[in-house]
């Protein structure tokens, strides 16, 4: 890492327009919580949009903050208003998923997108969303295994995970897709959630709380970064088993 890079961060905020964070579970709702308060901090005019059309119910209680039972985007809006105080923040709830036919009303170009979702189906969606319909566009996707049977049948330990960040300025690849070097994304095995079965909802596992909130902090660091000007790498790793998180080597779109 050159030298240049090492001699301070310094937010600009000037670059925040909009913020959309998608899925508000074990991850998305780590990261609303502290996202808030550091926008607050900046006391910048931005809006900040939470995404989500499933319900919170109590057996989530396990992993998951939330005041009561509802839809997750709304019951977390609420929950974190209070944070706000003075801060100029538009707090806004969509009580959606993601889906093909709405998403090019929800991710417009000079949006951040937070991407906290479970399944590689929606991933998908908007990466492609992001590839091939925006210019502008900083797109950062974290998760991390469950324990149990994942939707490739594979036993997985839920201490691993990973996040990614997609950034596209005037119509070009500053870092990889998604998908570029994913084919669990680029061909999921799951489905969306508006797809979702009986039997694909018996193969969603459980996650453990601390590998949410290794993945959250993860998502968090690479909006920091981007917001100094200063994200030097396109992915990141984790394992909490081994105390581990480390950027990936990627090679740069031409």
């Amino acid at each position: 890492m050159d030298a240049g890079r090492r001699q301070g961060l310094v937010p600009h905020p000037e670059d925040l327009r909009a913020i959309k964070l998608i899925g508000l579970g074990g991850t998305g709702g780590i990261v609303a919580r502290y996202l808030v308060m550091y926008l607050a901090a900046l006391n910048v005019p931005v809006r900040v949009v939470l995404i989500d059309g499933d319900e919170f119910e109590p057996r989530n209680s396990e992993r998951m903050f939330f005041s009561h039972c509802g839809n997750k985007a709304s019951v977390v809006q609420g929950d974190i208003a209070a944070m706000l105080g003075e801060a100029p923040i538009t707090l806004l709830a969509v009580e959606q998923f993601v889906t093909a036919n709405n998403i090019g009303q929800l991710i417009h170009d000079g949006d951040i997108v937070l991407l906290a979702v479970d399944n590689h189906a929606t991933r998908k969606l908007v990466a492609e969303h992001c590839a091939h319909h925006l210019d502008d566009v900083c797109l950062i996707s974290g998760g991390n295994d469950g324990v149990g049977q994942d939707s490739l049948g594979r036993q997985v330990q839920g201490t691993y995970g990973n996040v990614q960040i997609h950034l596209r300025r005037e119509g070009c690849d500053r870092t990889p897709s998604l998908f570029a070097y994913h084919p669990e994304i680029a061909s999921p095995a799951d489905r969306m959630p508006t797809d979702a079965s009986c039997t694909d909802a018996i193969l969603s596992v459980p996650q453990i709380v601390f590998a949410n909130l290794a993945s959250a902090s993860a998502m968090l660091n690479a909006f920091y970064l981007q917001v100094c000007r200063d994200l030097g790498y396109a992915e990141v790793c984790f394992d909490i088993r081994d105390a581990l998180m480390r950027p990936l080597d990627l090679p740069v779109p031409e």
